[in-house]
């Protein structure tokens, strides 16, 4: 066990905490830095390639609508989330694993997430591919290999490379967006009356309540972005009288904030697509749901073709890099942590953010692009299951009914195997909205997949809360330590305690008394990374209520 564990502390800035609490030892950022870093992880461009297919499917009126009602789902289900991360200082697994899930429960989450990761990770591939393919000549297929090899050496170094990445390329990243839309509003007024009157493919006048729930359905594809958007929040530095102000906006805005930014940029490429196809032969404008043709369309008319041809290519490089190193870094945080529990066998972040890619690779050259409504349509019923379920747990179970422990616990031992509260939640919401998707239910009420997600996933945990009366939330409420959990300020306490197993020493919230006392019958204590890792189950401390989850 000690091989298999004792090597991972002394090299902590590589693994960047994938399985347990980030010790204040290590968040040195102040907020606006890690926000900075999380806001930068959504300069994906495929929100113009969203906001443009649902325009050009259902007209614009309905697919604004249908942003901005994901919008609002998304930060309501986002904020609690976002606080629980920021403020307990883990990522949305562990969240998970507390909220209804319990410690092996939350693994099916993780698949969630890591399919999020590498689907995005292949559309953002495959934009980048089309930029260099229209810029350079390079073949998509060679694209996608380039786009996929370039982040291995960007995302090895975690944290600490990343918040430095993000925060140097966003200025640049954000003129080179907006100049373009600024230049298409003075230059072309007219553009905005063509926006609000384009009907799309359906041609219905007007707003449609299934056609804004169809474009709904798309947008909250991206619900698990949140996910993200912890992976950089769990960094936060602690919460104090004379930071307070400066860590709400941080949390607020780089958490469930990061949807405002992206309803915009969904809006944008809408406007963009809009304007094209106005404007261009139907040949060029087949392109217009292709950020890379979006932009370039509009430099074209600000500039030399020349020039007009390589911002557009910087453009699309840039965002590539900068979410798809978020993307790699998160998917393997994911993969690990359930790897890690099934085998009890930690290989290293490294080894998954290889596998993540390759996965990645082979979407995009299985050309997913192409199919980009429909799978993200099909994908947002997991999605809002997941998200939903926890923020339903936290907000009513946690601090409505008070049956969930309010302060999250992700440690083995303390918690249950599965928990059916969220568990089962999650997989009756998600198979519920995934039938109605596929038209169990008949095409009149086919559109409406979302509302049903969001309706069980919300309305069903506080009601397997009280039917079970919170009996499967703790195994053990009393981890055997008798130093407080946390400070004066209610922040993780940042005193320490040796591992008996790994012989280094962790920081309190992350320890639990070991079942295996000293040679003399003294107490040891061992990090929740080695516990998971315990193949005997030995070194897990007996349950004081039932069940087991060794």
């Amino acid at each position: 066990m000690l091989d298999s564990v004792g090597r991972v502390p002394a090299k902590e800035s590589l693994e960047d905490y994938t399985l347990r609490f980030a010790p204040r030892s290590y968040r040195k950022w102040s907020a606006g830095v890690v926000a900075t870093s999380a806001l930068g992880g959504i300069a994906y461009l495929a929100d113009f390639s969203i906001g443009a297919n649902i325009g050009i499917a259902y007209g614009t009126m309905n697919a604004v609508f249908g942003i901005l009602v994901a919008a609002v789902v998304i930060f309501a289900t986002g904020f609690p989330l976002a606080y629980y991360a920021a403020r307990y200082n883990i990522d949305l697994d562990l969240i998970t694993r507390g909220s209804g899930f319990g410690y092996y429960g939350s693994m099916v989450t993780n698949v969630i997430f890591a399919t999020f990761t590498f689907i995005f990770f292949a559309l953002e591939g495959s934009i980048m591919a089309q930029g260099l393919e229209l810029g350079l000549g390079i073949p998509q297929w060679l694209g996608y290999a380039a786009s996929t090899v370039i982040i291995i050496p960007l995302v090895i170094y975690g944290m600490k490379t990343l918040a430095t990445l993000q925060v140097w390329t966003t200025p640049l990243w954000l003129l080179l967006m907006v100049v373009p839309l600024g230049y298409l509003l003075v230059s072309h007024p007219e553009s905005i009356d063509s926006f609000f009157a384009y009907q799309g493919k359906s041609g219905v006048e007007g707003t449609n309540l299934a056609s804004v729930m169809l474009a709904a359905g798309v947008c909250l594809s991206l619900m698990a972005q949140i996910a993200e958007q912890i992976d950089y929040l769990r960094f936060m530095p602690p919460r104090t009288a004379e930071n307070k102000g400066a860590w709400w906006r941080a949390v607020i805005l780089a958490g469930p904030g990061w949807v405002i930014f992206g309803a915009i940029k969904q809006i944008v490429g809408l406007f963009i697509a809009i304007y094209l196809i106005a404007t261009l032969d139907p040949a060029a404008s087949v392109h217009a749901n292709e950020p890379v043709h979006q932009f370039l369309g509009v430099y074209q008319e600000m500039m030399p073709a020349w020039l007009a041809m390589t911002l557009a290519v910087v453009l699309v490089v840039i965002s590539q890099i900068k979410i798809n190193v978020t993307n790699a870094y998160s998917g393997s945080l994911a993969w690990t942590n359930s790897f890690t529990r099934i085998t009890k066998t930690y290989p290293g972040r490294m080894v998954f953010v290889v596998v993540n890619l390759v996965i990645a690779l082979v979407l995009m050259e299985a050309n997913m692009f192409e199919f980009l409504s429909t799978v993200l349509g099909f994908y947002a019923n997991c999605a809002m299951a997941w998200v939903v379920t926890v923020a339903s747990d936290i907000a009513i179970n946690k601090y409505l009914l008070k049956i969930s422990p309010k302060v999250p616990e992700f440690r083995r031992g303390m918690l249950y195997a599965v928990n059916p509260v969220g568990f089962v939640s999650m997989l009756v919401s998600a198979g519920v909205s995934i039938a109605v998707f596929f038209g169990a239910l008949g095409p009149a009420v086919q559109p409406y997949s979302p509302i049903f997600a969001v309706a069980l996933a919300l309305v069903l945990p506080p009601v397997l809360a009280l039917l079970t009366r919170g009996r499967f939330y703790l195994r053990r409420s009393d981890d055997g330590i008798e130093l407080p959990m946390f400070d004066a300020d209610g922040n993780p306490s940042d005193s320490k305690l040796l591992c008996h197993v790994t012989g280094f020493e962790f920081e309190r919230p992350d320890m639990l008394r070991s079942a295996q006392d000293g040679p003399d019958g003294e107490p040891q204590y061992i990090s929740s990374l080695a516990l998971s890792t315990d193949k005997t189950g030995e070194l897990v401390l007996p349950a004081q209520n039932y069940g087991s989850v060794r």
